[in-house]
């Protein structure tokens, strides 16, 4: 006597019985088609856990035996079945918030004392992304965590170092910058596996309000000043430049005159020179030229009248303007228009000028007239 189990139904078989054999429950081929199944679904799992993806944001890292390896290469890649196991890692850049959550609420974290004692809540944004895969798989338990530390470690560090003025107005870029270089240095030495991108301040606020009010009429003021500032620069940087054109042409303007005047005065002593050459050979008739010149220099603006006798040798030459008057009043003969010219050969025919003087030529018969 023997059983035959499936499952959990059984049935006692005596092989003595007639009949036996047919009233078997389970057939062998049933059997073996179970088998087939049981074998086809094992090479199904084995075949659907061979071939892992690797995605453009991603990189993995396969382990065989206990040894670790990064796989970088994105697209379709083989690993052993029951040997190899496969960990994907995202190394697009990810953000981490220090002293504000989700809901933008400040957390305890986000409270700072400074260099000049005074309390300030700052909250902070680093962003950073895994650089190598199997150090921050294996290097820490969890390389964010150790991040968040470092952060608030070296931003504790370095806001205890400056005023409440620097950090609430002035001093953000180079409180942003020293932050992030320390942070770089020690996830350096620590070796986690992960690299700091960026990281900048997102807020800084006094604890209270009637502080905070304070602060912003302080930074009000010097946002004006800056800005006073920056017009007096631009309008000193605008009349600079003008006032500097304006004297560079008068120092032209000066140059071209000295230049005018110095040819003028050569040419005066050149024409000197030259009239002094004529003169020295023919004294007479330079006088008389340099007489009649001037004459004429100085008589083209004047009104005159010219008066002459009948048969007499003299001319008189009046200024019409200034002599009108004095020929007008009934005084005696023409004595008392005769001013200052210089008298001829009788007194009633003294001849008269605008220059006070008479001239006469060399001959009794020539007879010289000037007139306009």
């Amino acid at each position: 006597m023997f059983q035959f189990q499936f499952g959990k139904n059984y049935r006692e078989v005596n092989p003595e019985e007639p009949g036996t054999e047919k009233k078997n429950l389970v057939p062998k081929k049933f059997g073996r088609y179970v088998g087939i199944a049981v074998v086809l679904l094992l090479l199904f799992v084995v075949a659907n856990t061979s071939w892992y993806t690797i995605q453009e944001e991603q990189q993995a890292v396969v382990c065989t035996f206990g040894q670790p390896k990064a796989v970088t290469e994105p697209g379709l890649h083989f690993k052993i079945p029951l040997i190899q196991t496969v960990q994907k890692v995202n190394t697009t850049i990810q953000g981490l918030t220090v002293g504000y959550d989700e809901a933008e609420n400040y957390t305890d974290d986000a409270m700072m004392i400074t260099s000049d004692y005074n309390f300030i809540r700052v909250d902070f944004y680093a962003e950073y992304r895994i650089s190598d895969p199997v150090k921050a798989l294996y290097a820490s338990e969890d390389p964010v965590t150790i991040l968040d530390n470092i952060a608030q470690n070296c931003i504790r560090t370095t806001i205890g170092s400056y005023s409440v003025d620097s950090v609430l107005t002035t001093g953000k870029n180079e409180i942003q910058a020293n932050i992030k270089q320390m942070i770089m240095d020690k996830l350096e030495m620590y070796d986690i596996g992960i690299q700091l991108v960026n990281i900048t301040i997102q807020d800084a606020q006094p604890p209270t309000n009637e502080v905070i009010t304070a602060f912003k009429e302080v930074e009000t003021a010097k946002q004006g000043k800056e800005t006073a500032l920056n017009n007096a620069n631009k309008y000193r940087n605008e009349q600079i430049p003008e006032a500097r054109a304006q004297a560079d042409k008068i120092l032209q303007d000066a140059e071209a005159q000295k230049e005018s005047r110095i040819n003028e005065a050569e040419g005066q002593v050149a024409r000197f020179n030259s009239m002094y050459e004529e003169y020295v050979k023919y004294p007479t008739i330079t006088r008389q030229r340099m007489f009649y010149e001037t004459m004429e220099d100085v008589m083209p603006g004047m009104k005159i009248i010219i008066q002459g006798e009948n048969g007499s040798q003299i001319q008189q030459i009046l200024p019409l303007d200034v002599f009108s008057r004095g020929l007008e009043e009934p005084a005696g003969g023409n004595e008392g228009a005769s001013g200052d010219a210089g008298s001829g050969e009788t007194g009633s025919d003294t001849g008269r000028s605008s220059a006070g003087s008479t001239s006469q030529t060399g001959s009794d018969q020539d007879n010289t007239k000037i007139g306009q």
